[in-house]
């Protein structure tokens, strides 16, 4: 799978689990941490777990496994490093205050459904 493909399911798995304001943000011209930063929200820390399991979940699937998960201890931001893809999950307030979003601002914005 390329790197655009494994944003696009994350994303998609995102949303099947409920996962709010889901965006795929294009950085790769942006940064050299990664070609896609994928972000969305959970309503409280139990849903943005259980996000973060099922991503883990449907990519051990697939066969990709994280180089690295960080923040699962805390439910306000969970972070798994894919390599060229960083699935970044928050709490809605974590993310209001951290405002990647805006953060990354000149990112191409890609839809999860393109």
């Amino acid at each position: 799978m390329t790197s655009l493909e494994i944003a696009k399911y994350v994303g998609k798995v995102l949303d099947e689990k409920q996962g709010a304001d889901i965006k795929i943000l294009k950085v790769e011209d942006l940064t050299i941490l990664a070609d896609y930063f994928v972000i969305a929200s959970g309503d409280n820390k139990i849903l943005v777990k259980a996000l973060s399991d099922e991503v883990d979940k449907r990519m051990a699937k697939m066969g990709i496994m994280p180089k690295k998960i960080e923040g699962e201890s805390g439910g306000n931001w969970i972070l798994h490093d894919y390599g060229d893809v960083i699935v970044h999950i928050f709490h809605k307030d974590a993310r209001d205050f951290y405002s990647l979003d805006r953060l990354w601002a000149d990112a191409k914005l890609i839809e999860v459904s393109e």
